[in-house]
């Protein structure tokens, strides 16, 4: 836990920032995790995933934009990315994923509408080329922004995603409230540092509160998707589509690109769903930091390599 709460902390340190990513080796270790730098590379990995049999959601790296300026950018990125998909015609197999934050949410003046005006034009289209879009979750101080801008963006877009942090107290309440006919929501533990207040602390607790949710979402009317590698938790999501009698195109498994890429295709081939997250783009420290605090043997991995390749 003190590992996590100090690799969490130093997610939003610059100076660390430019410790890590000023490292050689570490580069290399990344490119487990991260598709590349650039969209070329990233289309490439679409290809190589879609041949296995795997759907995508794509991310363009980025967060907490200091200006708006920076904002335009991401939805810049979004949309070159939107027309690198388009000709490969994967249809629904081929997503976008975007945090709020990149689109200017947390800029201190009007930044949810900042937000809100600059993603549309992203959803509007990705619902043209016959894909959608999923907003992701971040800290918990964004979650009714973010929600409030799901709700407007399904007024036109309603095959808009949300995602869910099972860690957050408000979580299960927000699941019943999202589990209605044609509402995408993607389920995860979380992966910020949040206070007592908010969230559950102990891993035991983070777990129950997942399958609590989990369960909220397989019976609700919506179209559930399990971000999860717990072998546990898709043991239960398969157990709860067999109880309910959903069929394969009516929930997805959902696992990071690059983590146990071998479960993706063993999920895959035997008839589910699988979306791979697959996140590309050179603002990538956030993102690797909070993926080596999720799971030790991720910290393990990394600090094997920098051992042996430096």
């Amino acid at each position: 836990m003190l590992t996590q709460k100090a690799l969490l902390a130093a997610s939003r340190r610059p100076a660390l920032r430019r410790v890590v990513t000023g490292t050689p080796v570490t580069r290399r270790v990344v490119d487990r995790f991260v598709a590349g730098e650039t969209l070329p590379e990233a289309l490439d990995v679409v290809r190589a995933l879609a041949a296995d049999g795997i759907a995508v959601t794509l991310d363009h790296l980025g967060e907490d934009v200091p200006d708006r300026a920076a904002a335009t950018r991401s939805r810049d990125a979004y949309l070159a990315l939107l027309d690198g998909l388009a000709p490969l015609q994967l249809g629904r197999r081929a997503e976008v994923s975007v945090k709020l934050s990149a689109f200017g949410q947390a800029l201190p003046i009007g930044g949810h509408d900042v937000a809100l005006q600059l993603v549309r034009p992203v959803v509007e289209a990705a619902t043209a080329m016959g894909t959608t879009v999923t907003l992701d979750m971040e800290d918990s101080a964004t979650v009714d922004s973010t929600l409030a801008v799901l709700a407007e963006l399904r007024r036109d877009h309603p095959g808009t995603g949300a995602v869910l942090q099972a860690m957050l107290h408000r979580t299960e309440d927000d699941a019943r409230t999202l589990a209605v006919p044609g509402s995408r929501v993607r389920l995860v533990k979380g992966a910020y540092r949040e206070p007592a207040g908010v969230a559950f602390q102990d891993k035991a607790d983070v777990d129950a509160a997942y399958a609590r949710c989990l369960e909220v979402l397989v019976r609700g009317g919506g179209h559930p998707m399990a971000g999860t590698h717990d072998p546990a938790m898709i043991e239960r999501l398969l157990a709860l589509v067999a109880e309910t009698g959903r069929t394969p195109d009516s929930y997805e498994f959902q696992l990071l690109y690059g983590i146990r890429p071998d479960e993706q295709v063993r999920l895959a081939a035997a008839g589910h769903t699988v979306r791979a997250y697959v996140p590309y783009g050179a603002d990538w420290y956030g993102y690797f930091m909070r993926r080596l605090a999720e799971r030790p043997a991720n910290l393990q991995f990394f600090l094997r390599s920098l051992a042996t390749r430096s």
